[in-house]
């Protein structure tokens, strides 16, 4: 505790007038007033960073990110003209919703060769066994029955390949069986989420491994903080934290610490923490500002 001593001036100003005279007498008396002032040291400024903390609390800032396994760029592993979209930036879709449909001669004739040697393969498969069969009674020479298994096997493959490759472009190739060909490749949506960056447009062409658009879930939002290493010895996994949403006024939400850094930044004296976001709003965004406050013992009454 600290005692200022000031000096107060009082100025005693007496004035009388009788029958046209005055007189004025002035004094100036000095006292002393003491004030008790009491400078609290609670505010630590870290030499380095010049971040602020307070005791039983660290902040930090970060954005809101979302984990990678949540977010799916929709690319191509087939290119073609894109024939029909109605997809706009913001719009919600679930798991397998049709995207965009994609023209391409070369998907037509990948169709027509799936189908081709699957009737080829079930021909050469009953010539085989007939042949096998045939053999084990002595009654072919084993040069033929070689011959139609050779067959057989070289369409299964060429077939197989065909399917595997209808498959990659997320099309089922039993389907075709019963529906026949497909004269437009659809692009569907591999997880449910908000549609992000589209960059196609009805008419424009698409190269095999171009990025028709992005899909974010953001049921599963992750704040990103930066942390200073003067503060690890308060952060431990599965810390609550406090944050507040640049834009979104004095409103409190809610994180629990998944993750802390475990390299210092050289020049910034800094580490990346990462917080999973309790109850999530709609009004989150990815990129999204965010100052968190993390209480450590004691904790604060709510």
């Amino acid at each position: 505790m600290k005692k200022i001593t000031f000096p107060v001036v009082l100025f005693l100003l007496a004035a009388c007038s009788s029958n046209n005279e005055s007189r004025q007498t002035e004094e100036t008396v000095a006292t002393v007033v003491t004030v008790d002032e009491t400078v609290p040291d609670t505010v630590q400024v870290d030499a380095v960073t010049s971040a602020t903390s307070k005791p039983n609390q660290v902040s930090f800032n970060g954005t809101m990110v979302i984990p990678p396994q949540r977010m799916a760029t929709v690319s191509l592993t087939m290119g073609g003209v894109v024939k029909s979209t109605s997809l706009l930036p913001g719009e919600s879709v679930g798991k397998g919703t049709v995207l965009a449909t994609l023209e391409n001669p070369e998907f037509i004739t990948l169709q027509q060769t799936y189908l081709d040697s699957h009737a080829q393969a079930e021909y050469l498969e009953a010539e085989y066994r007939r042949q096998k069969a045939l053999s084990a009674e002595q009654a072919a020479s084993q040069k033929k029955f070689q011959q139609s298994k050779a067959d057989y096997l070289s369409m299964k493959s060429r077939m197989e390949a065909a399917a595997a490759q209808l498959e990659l472009l997320g099309v089922n190739p039993a389907t075709l069986l019963d529906g026949g060909i497909r004269p437009y490749l659809q692009v569907k949506a591999p997880i449910a989420g908000y549609v992000a960056d589209v960059e196609m447009n009805v008419g424009k062409y698409m190269n095999a491994g171009d990025a028709l658009c992005e899909i974010v879930d953001k049921r599963y939002t992750l704040l990103r903080l930066t942390a200073y290493e003067k503060d690890l010895a308060d952060m431990k996994i599965g810390s609550s934290v406090q944050f507040r949403v640049n834009g979104m006024g004095k409103t409190v939400f809610k994180a629990t610490l998944i993750s802390i850094g475990q390299k210092v930044d050289e020049d910034t004296r800094s580490v990346e923490v990462y917080a999973r976001v309790d109850t999530v709003n709609s009004q989150f965004r990815p990129g999204m500002y965010v100052t968190c406050l993390l209480y450590t013992s004691p904790s604060p009454r709510d």
